[in-house]
């Protein structure tokens, strides 16, 4: 009798462990892919969190304002409204006079199309036009929600459908989150630009939430994966097929892959299995020392040469 009652209560225990994990997953799953209304301060990277912190952070998940636009164009501009089946897009378009084409650049997570106005800068003293996009839920765009690629796939076609409208070429400029996006463009939704341009795209939804884990120095098992069935079902599919590197085997796009030596988000496996897997002509430049980060800050030069003879060679 007595031990009976010592398997109900260890069965009720663990039941209870269980369903308190699994809260505890989907409150990190809906704060990651959920901005909030404030402009109030963020939670701020893992590596910079104290052990207090961590734990807190464990527990209660991520906190992140909408992000927002922080500077505008210094070149002249025009600001335009584009309507994506996510909500109302705000985009910044500078022309040039007799363009060698377009470039579309999509900003990556908790970002803004504010954060690519130098990138946008060089591009424009090359000959192209360009066109910044804040995500949905992101910047001037319209709403609060983050699918860390998924949706913001449409997003992606959304904006570069609008430029293939009009004359000349179009490429595509993106970083992390809207690199992943842009695949998932390309190899689901039809996209076809002239050529892709990509800066550190995670290999998968999976990993990226285990690279998130190991950046607090804690088990990623069975947490990530928690994290990313909740975060899909939140969000109405399924994240564990968000997969940068299968979307890349149906890109047949021309591809220039770039990456930092030093990133503690995307790993080298990750990046070496997306190169693999590109299904068009493809070149790849990894910058020593560099983090997420752009890749200009300490390495301007050789951004601008690898991206101006990738442009060229096209």
């Amino acid at each position: 009798m007595q031990r009976r009652r010592l398997v109900r209560r260890g069965l009720l225990a663990a039941g209870l462990g269980l369903l308190l994990l699994n809260a505890v997953a989907f409150f990190h799953a809906w704060r990651f892919t959920h901005f909030t209304a404030d402009s109030g301060q963020s939670t701020g990277s893992p590596e910079q969190l104290t052990l207090a912190g961590k734990l807190w952070v464990l527990a209660t998940g991520v906190r992140t304002p909408k992000p927002r636009n922080h500077a505008r164009p210094a070149f002249p501009y025009a600001t335009v409204q584009l309507a994506g089946p996510n909500g109302q897009l705000e985009s910044w378009y500078g022309a040039v006079p007799r363009a060698r084409g377009t470039v579309a650049l999509f900003h990556g997570y908790t970002s803004s199309k504010s954060q690519l106005l130098h990138e946008a800068d060089y591009f424009r003293s090359l000959g192209y036009n360009v066109l910044l996009t804040d995500f949905a839920g992101s910047g001037n765009s319209q709403g609060f929600r983050c699918t860390v690629g998924y949706d913001e796939a449409a997003d992606v076609a959304t904006a570069v459908r609008w430029l293939q409208r009009r004359p000349g070429p179009v490429y595509i400029y993106a970083n992390s989150m809207g690199a992943v996006a842009t695949l998932r463009a390309e190899a689901e939704l039809g996209l076809r630009p002239t050529a892709n341009l990509l800066e550190c795209p995670y290999g998968s939804m999976l990993a990226t939430a285990q690279s998130r884990f190991r950046s607090m120095h804690v088990p990623a098992f069975p947490m990530a994966n928690l994290l990313v069935f909740w975060g899909g079902a939140a969000n109405g599919f399924n994240a564990f097929a968000l997969d940068a590197t299968a979307y890349a085997a149906r890109t047949p796009t021309p591809t220039l892959l770039l990456w930092g030596t030093a990133d503690p988000r995307v790993t080298p496996a990750e990046t070496a299995a997306i190169f693999t897997h590109l299904a068009g002509p493809k070149q790849r430049q990894d910058f020593p020392g560099s983090g997420h980060e752009p890749y200009w800050w300490k390495h301007e030069a050789l951004w601008q040469r690898t991206v101006a003879g990738f442009l060229n060679r096209l």
